[in-house]
This record gives C-alpha cells, structure tokens and sequence, in this order.
C-alpha cells in the first residue's frame, strides 16, 4: 500500500477567524480614502468556536512610521467588532486586525460564574495565579506592584475570600485588557487608507476661460486680466479656481464657432486642441501670458484663499510636438494618416486622441508624468483631467500613485460621464474627486436613490463626489427654459448635498441657457468663441453663492457628504434632508423641486438625530435670510414659493429658558 503523505497547516492551533473587513475595496485591492484629522471606523467579522472568550486588536501606522500603534475594538452586534483611529498625516495607512482566544477573560468569566453557583474554587486559583504572573512580567509602576500584592494573596489560603474578590473585580478586568495574554494569533491581511488633505473632501470650484475674463470687448483675455478677477470670486465665496486648457492652441484644423470647420481668421479656436509650434502641455498660450504671469496668478489665488486647478487633456491637435517627435504615441491609419477624434456624427479634425497601446507606451507614461510633475514644479496642487475614461486604467493608477509619493497634497478630479463601473473604477485607483450623475437627477426619487448610493454603499469608502449642476460641455435641459428658481435649486443642491461642488461662471449666474437643441450644449458655446460678460453685474443668484458658501465654512455639516439623512415630507414635489455633525451642528434643507408654483408639506423630523423628544420645543433659524421660527416635535409644515426662495436652509437650535 502506497502511503498518502499528510500535509497539514501551519497554524493549526489558531482558532480565531477575521473577515468581512470595512472599509475595503475590491478585498483590499485597492486603498480606501479619508481625510486628514477624520476619525475612521475599522469594523470586521471576528469570530472563534465554542464559548471562549474573544481578544482583538486594531494596528495601524503611517507609511513614515517604522512602528504599529494599537487600539481596542468593541463588540457591536452578531460577532461584528469595531475600533477607530485619527488619520492624523497626508499619505498612506496601513491597518490590521489581531484576535486570539482569551484565556485570561475567559478564566473570569468562568470564575464569576462558580461563585454565583455558590462554588468554591480550588485550582482556578492556580490557574489565576499563573496569569498574574505572566502579566507581573509586563506590567509597570503602581500596575505591578498591585499585581504582587494579588499575587500574594492568591497564595495564601487564609486570604481566600479576599482572592476571590479580586478575581471579580473591575481591576481585575483592567489588567486583562491592558496586559492580554495572546497565544495563536490569527491576523488579518493589511489594508490601505489613503489620506488627502481637507481639500479633498470640501471645496468650491468655480470654472472660467481666462480668454473671457477681460472687461475690454474686442480683446483677448489674460492672466492679468483673471487677476483681476480673484476680488469677486473671493467675494462669491469659491475657494478652488478652474481654468480650461492654457495651452498653445493649434492652427491645423482649428475649429470656428460653434465647432464650425471653417475658422475664421479672428476666431481664437477651442482650448482643447493643444498644441503648436508654441508648445504643447508644458507651454502657455502666448496670448494668455508667459508662464512667469501664469506662476504669478497661482500665487495671487493663494492670496485671496483659492487655489488654482489646471485641466489635463491628454490629446493634441495636429501641430503638437509630440505628434512629429512620437507618431507612434497615436494610432496610424492604413493610408498613412492619424486618426482623429469622433463622435459621429460630430468629427474633430483639430484633436488626435493619444494611443495606449502604443509599442512605445513606457515612454508615453514617463512623458506624461513629467507633464503632471512639472505643474506640480509651477504650483498646481490641483488637477481637473479631461475624460479620464479613454484612457488607460493602469496608466491612472501608475502616474497617481507616481505624483502621491511626491506631491501627496495633490488632488485629481476625475471628469468622467459614463458607465457607473468606469467611473467607480478610476475612483478606485485614485482619483481623488469624480464628477456625477447629479447633473440629470431631478425628481424627489432620483435624487434620494442617487445620494443613497453615493453615501450609504461602499462607494462611500472611495468615491467622492463633486456635484456640478452645468459645465462648459452640458447644458442641462432643465435650465434650457432659463427660469431662475431652477437655476437657484440645481446650485442649492449640489452646494449642500454634496461637501464638494462647482459651477461654470458666469454663464450660470447670468442665466445663459441657449441651447442647440435638441442636445444638452450650449450655443455659441464659449469653447469656441471668447465671450465678453459684465463681471460688476450682481443678481439673485450671485447673493445666493455669497451666502451659501460663507454657511459651508461656517457650519461643519456641510463640509462633508455622507452625514446626509433624508425626512420624510408629504409633498413628492419637495426634499427635505439633514446633515449633522458630532460637534452639534444640525443643519436642515428643505427645497421646492418644482420650482413654478408653491409647495406646501408636512416635514417629519429624525428627533433622535437632534436630541429632542415630541413635546420639546426648538428654533429653526434659516440661515439665508435670517427668519427664526419655533417647532415642537416631528411633524411641522413647511410652504416654498419658489418666486421668493425655493428652498430652506435651517439650522436647528435649542431654546434655553
């Protein structure tokens, strides 16, 4: 008989089992995402046989510490543990999971149980004796000195009583939590967090072409001339400036108004198409400034607390160096010519899509890179990236990862409108703020299904979103009518449901909704044309920016996104939502989505959220126009004629008698 040879584990003794991490992604494939100074809540699944005792720990460390710090975790429900840390640096965490059978805290309870049966104990004595002696090895000070003392008593037969105290005691518990005794640890794999500055998770973005941002008609726009501008932007309240491409523009194919293929000699051609004898994506567009004025306006946002975000568009137009110097970094067509950008019927003949599956890709990525550093080198800590989608997902998670070990501070907005998968997966390989469906969300019911999404599945644990009710691309049709409540709403929303947010001005709060219909885009859209707007001009909407951006920085609550709870309202043509803080900020939104007629509804209120029992009164203070009115309970009616205000933002304050 031929012998089987037996293989059997090496961990055979280790009866502890952790699974069921959060937060992970993809089983730890890829890193989770917070902020710096957050609390993170690390749960898992930690279980073992029988009727033992359960330990757990939860190690962490910063990727520039050598050594582990250790927390306690807590039993929350069904063998599902909890514990928390402060992300306290920018840069990667690692964490992990320790559990062990605790023999010492199952020893007391065991004891416990005896003397409650009236029992008297004999060897459990020993068995005691034999921990306190192990743990007298660790313990320090006051710790061992008590723990000789119970030691010496557990010894002597005439203090038997006295032991057996002991052994019950709240001391006793301390010392088993604070001196564990692990034998046949089970440890869990390691997970990544990754930790952005504030930025990250609270922002304002206002978007302008810098070729518009002159005051003079008939002139193109400058650096100096956006200079000019950080005045009103600072007085509107938005704190991260986007400018499109400031890249030399080509010449071959440029494309007139409208996306007309016929440019006329005084068109200034679309931004987009990057690229001349000028330069490429290291150069600046010489009739926007030298790269001195350029480094100088990044310099000057600071001055005014904003930051500049650059946009990134790997593409170029037929006279960018690379296509000359590189051919084969696009794709060569059969007769010899490159391929063009399509999206028929729509053809773009001054843009040459990047090809990543060139045979020379190494060098494309390093080139590219060197285009992220070398902003980096300006002063940008922020980077817009144009259709991230049609790139490659490897090159992404590289040349993030590349930038983080180097410009940690950096931030990536991912423009992406597609497929939800493509857009969670260039989340989940870095990116650090993504663009989102709230363009197209409407109704009560999209609205609330969107957000629930967004906040309360895992993509919470990566996906940050930045809501933009239009961009310089999407004209929404539901500001095509022009009809100012619905402008005020689509801004309101995207400013408080989501802690991050942008808009394209000042197309957005002048009105402008001429669309080429039937599309979602704007005619004589400004990629195309230089536009010359009253920037002195103030209106509704400009003092709704003003003071909905001072009540984000004033209030906690609205600078994070997943804190957000709907209520309930008898109206499907109203939203009500709260967002609250563990400081005691409590904010309430309660918005008309119809936006034409007034709407009434009866608004039930989460109490416990708010600490308040039915028959308690309280203020609700609406922090835009300053009225103040007292609630009882959780039912009260709210009324939104959309023609005043269309919304309601409260803060919820106590009465004091």
């Amino acid at each position: 008989m031929t012998k089987t040879k037996i293989i059997l584990p090496s961990g055979g003794k280790i009866r502890a089992v952790i699974e069921n991490i959060k937060p992970e992604i993809n089983g730890g494939k890829y890193a989770t995402k917070t902020i710096q100074g957050q609390k993170v809540q690390i749960s898992a699944d930690i279980l073992i046989d029988g009727h033992d005792y359960l330990g757990q720990r939860l190690w962490f460390k910063h990727e520039s510490e050598k050594s582990w710090t250790e927390k306690p975790m807590f039993a929350q429900v069904n063998d599902r543990f909890g514990g928390e840390f402060i992300t306290e640096k920018i840069g990667f965490y690692n964490f992990k999971i320790e559990a062990w059978v605790d023999h010492f805290a199952t020893w007391q309870h065991e004891v416990d149980e005896k003397i409650k049966a009236g029992l008297k104990l004999e060897v459990e004595l020993l068995v005691g004796l034999d921990f306190l002696n192990i743990i007298a090895k660790s313990a320090k000070g006051q710790d061992k000195e008590d723990i000789k003392k119970a030691i010496g008593i557990f010894k002597n037969p005439e203090k038997y009583e006295e032991a057996t105290w002991i052994c019950r005691s709240e001391q006793m518990h301390l010392w088993i939590d604070k001196y564990p005794i692990k034998e046949n640890t089970c440890w869990s794999e390691e997970r990544l967090i990754f930790t952005d500055r504030v930025k990250a998770e609270f922002s304002a973005w206002y978007s302008i072409f810098p070729r518009s941002a002159t005051k003079e008609v008939g002139k193109h726009g400058n650096f100096k001339d956006v200079e000019n501008l950080l005045p009103r932007i600072q007085e509107l309240g938005f704190d991260v400036l986007y400018l499109p491409p400031v890249h030399p523009i080509g010449q071959t194919f440029r494309k007139g108004k409208n996306n007309s293929t016929e440019c006329l000699p005084d068109e200034p051609g679309v931004p987009y198409g990057i690229g001349s004898a000028e330069g490429g994506h290291t150069a600046i567009h010489s009739e926007l400034g030298t790269l001195e004025e350029f480094k100088h306006l990044i310099e000057e946002c600071k001055k005014y607390n904003m930051e500049l975000a650059m946009d990134l568009a790997i593409q170029c137009s037929p006279d960018h160096p690379w296509v000359t110097e590189h051919p084969d970094w696009f794709k060569i067509l059969p007769d010899g010519t490159i391929k063009y950008a399509e999206n028929p019927p729509k053809k773009y003949q001054d843009i040459y899509p990047i090809n990543f599956e060139s045979n020379d890709w190494q060098n494309l990525w390093i080139e590219l890179k060197n285009v992220i550093f070398t902003w980096a080198e300006w002063g940008v800590k922020i980077i817009r990236v144009d259709n991230p989608h049609t790139k490659s997902f490897g090159f992404w998670e590289w040349v993030i990862a590349e930038t983080r070990s180097v410009y940690p501070e950096m931030i990536f907005l991912s423009e992406a409108f597609t497929k939800p998968k493509v857009m969670q997966q260039l989340a989940k390989v870095g990116f650090t703020q993504s663009y989102t469906y709230y363009t197209w969300r409407n109704s009560k019911a999209e609205l609330i299904a969107y957000m629930t999404e967004l906040t309360k599945s895992d993509m919470k644990d990566y996906f940050r979103p930045n809501f933009w009710p239009n961009t310089h691309d999407i004209n929404p049709y539901i500001l095509q009518s022009g009809h100012e409540p619905m402008f005020l709403i689509k801004y309101f929303m995207a400013a408080t449901l989501s802690s991050n947010y942008g808009v394209f001005g000042p197309s957005y709060e002048y009105l402008y909704h001429d669309a080429n219909s039937p599309k979602e885009e704007y005619k004589n859209s400004e990629k195309y044309e230089i536009k010359y707007w009253d920037w002195e001009k103030r209106n509704k909407i400009t003092h709704i920016y003003t003071e909905v951006n001072r009540i984000r920085k004033q209030n906690s609550a609205l600078q994070h996104t997943n804190n957000i709870e709907f209520c309930e309202i008898s109206n499907d043509n109203m939203l009500a939502y709260l967002k609250t803080h563990e400081n005691g900020n409590r904010l309430l939104f309660v918005v008309n989505l119809e936006g034409y007629t007034t709407q009434p509804g009866i608004l039930n209120l989460p109490l416990h959220k708010l600490g308040k029992h039915e028959s308690e009164s309280y203020l609700v203070h609406d922090l835009i126009t300053g009225a103040k009115y007292t609630w009882q309970g959780a039912n009260n009616f709210v009324s939104l004629d959309p023609n005043i205000l269309p919304f309601h933002l409260f803060r919820i304050e106590d009465i004091h008698h």
